[in-house]
């Protein structure tokens, strides 16, 4: 009897601790950009990234602690064919190059669709939720089972526009939780302003403390957490796009930040007493932080709070149901893809386009030019990967040239500003450890491919002998030095008009001119029309001297 009355004494103090003690579960997403099949549309392939994988990740942490939820940091609806199909439609009311809807029509945007099938409890507003305009956005947003959040997005009195809420409050497991949504300021930098009307982007460290207080004062929330749409830290030229880790030191009262835009992946960082983490994009990771609480007098207190990212991997099972769901946009996508529109007399592939002039990305700057009746173009090479068969080349292929959706623009500049934008271009490079380039490393692992510009329309070499700042040479205009006072009209995309990338010479220049239509849209329509892409480079570029080219090459990671 006495040791019975032990072991029931002994059971009544754990349900009593256990009481007093809960881990409460955020799960977190960013960056998916249209990713739900676990699919590469670019080149055919299987790809260990998508929703439809990260559904069962989800499944599993849910099953380990039921105390959970799951939210998303933005740029949800804009990026895989999948959705572009679907928001040509929303806005023209058709499907591109005469293709009909599947048989069963179009439900919602499909990116909801597959989130309202796995439980989000919110989102925060990415900028490209605004590339297709606001009736893109709006249609999206209604469709959505949970909220879209933006603290520091207002809506401008008289403007009849719906307003997003600056965060939610939700009970899990007796624990109140806030999420505020906070959103990259910089969208007017970017878009055309019809594509944010009636909209004002506040500054974000002033919104999220502004939020910190409303909710202090009133639901009184047991965990802040912050959802940020922008990158940790900002570089140079950047202004204010990448804040989150200013809003982290200098606004008190959140406990934790999960962020994205940036495209990286921080399984785990603290700036003071908050954690940070940044899941990485297209669904290739899941994020998770947990939060032990103890309960205190009529509260909880965080007594501990950790991190991780939960990788997708190709034994990762995709979710049969979402596949199903989306299976109508896929196939739309696949068909508008497999169209071919032209002809190649050789075959190409981007495998070193940003070490040697490429005919592929002399492709697309024949396009810029063409549309943008510009002097000088300037692009970057954005899949490395790509690849184009000698023979007919389809839309998937033309596609792959240009992964994103920005629009054309051209500016008025100077010799001066093009010359700048070259050097900004040439920190891709490290200067030479030694004065042959014939060892390494000559790859500046801090900058991104993506960001590393070429020109068309003038002629020019970068010497990495040379340290940055001093990198191109015999920069030439129709066969002549360019001066820096001569005048140019210079093809960039929106981003890049926005100063991204540390572009900043192109933030105040005029802009002369905007595109109606997104880039890869006139890729597509110029070529439709000439019928064969650019048979070989001109080799209007160079890197300087020759065995740094060679020296770069082994150190490319593309296969």
């Amino acid at each position: 009897m006495k040791t019975l009355r032990l072991v029931s004494a002994l059971l009544a103090t754990t349900l009593t601790a256990g009481a007093q003690r809960v881990t409460v579960t955020v799960l977190a997403t960013t960056d998916l950009h249209g990713n739900i099949y676990p699919y590469d549309y670019y080149t055919a392939r299987p790809a260990d990234r998508g929703l439809a994988k990260l559904a069962t990740l989800i499944a599993a942490a849910r099953r380990q602690n039921p105390n959970s939820v799951l939210i998303d940091a933005g740029d949800t609806i804009q990026g895989t064919p999948i959705e572009t199909i679907y928001e040509q439609y929303v806005r023209n009311g058709r499907l591109p190059l005469g293709l009909s809807l599947p048989a069963e029509g179009f439900k919602a945007d499909p990116m909801m669709l597959a989130m309202n099938h796995l439980g989000y409890d919110a989102m925060t507003l990415g900028n490209h939720e605004f590339n297709f305009g606001l009736k893109v956005l709006d249609r999206a947003r209604a469709d959505a089972r949970f909220p879209w959040l933006s603290a520091n997005t207002e809506t401008e009195p008289g403007s009849g526009r719906k307003p997003f809420a600056p965060y939610i409050v939700k009970t899990v497991a007796g624990v109140k939780i806030a999420i505020i949504g906070i959103t990259t300021p910089a969208i007017p930098q970017w878009e055309k302003p019809e594509h944010y009307a009636g909209l004002r982007f506040l500054p974000p460290k002033d919104a999220a403390a502004r939020a910190v207080a409303e909710l202090k004062a009133g639901p009184r929330p047991d965990v802040i957490v912050a959802a940020v749409h922008a990158g940790l830290e900002r570089a140079p030229g950047e202004g204010g796009e990448n804040m989150a880790g200013e809003i982290a030191a200098q606004v008190p009262g959140i406990d934790a930040i999960v962020f994205g835009h940036s495209h990286q992946q921080v399984a785990g960082q603290r700036i003071g007493e908050v954690l940070l983490m940044q899941p990485k994009n297209w669904g290739i990771s899941l994020g998770r932080m947990d939060f032990d609480l103890e309960r205190q007098g009529g509260g909880w207190k965080i007594a501990g709070k950790s991190s991780r990212l939960i990788p997708v991997t190709a034994q990762t099972q995709a979710d049969a149901e979402l596949l199903r769901l989306a299976r109508p946009y896929h196939e739309a996508a696949e068909r508008y893809l497999n169209t071919p529109v032209a002809r190649s007399t050789i075959a190409m592939d981007g495998r070193y386009a940003r070490i040697v002039d490429s005919a592929l990305l002399d492709a697309v700057q024949a396009v810029q030019l063409h549309y943008a009746h510009a002097d000088v173009s300037l692009t970057a090479l954005f899949n490395p990967g790509v690849r184009v068969a000698a023979g007919a080349v389809t839309v998937r292929q033309i596609a792959a040239l240009y992964l994103y959706d920005n629009q054309l623009y051209a500016v008025q500049g100077n010799g001066k500003m093009l010359r700048e934008a070259l050097e900004n271009a040439a920190r891709f490079f490290l200067t030479c450890p030694e004065a042959t380039c014939a060892t390494g490393p000559l790859l500046n692992r801090q900058v991104a491919g993506f960001n590393f510009d070429v020109a068309q329309g003038v002629e020019y070499e970068i010497d990495l002998r040379q340290p940055e700042g001093r990198r191109v040479r015999n920069l030439r205009w129709h066969g002549k030095p360019l001066g820096d006072d001569q005048p140019l009209r210079i093809a960039i995309n929106n981003y890049r008009a926005a100063g991204s990338g540390g572009y900043a010479m192109f933030r105040d220049a005029e802009i002369v001119w905007r595109s109606t239509e997104e880039i890869r849209d006139l890729i597509v329509a110029y070529y439709t029309e000439r019928g064969s892409l650019p048979e070989k480079p001109d080799n209007n570029w160079r890197i300087a001297p020759p065995a740094a080219v060679e020296t770069l090459k082994k150190e490319t990671a593309i296969p």
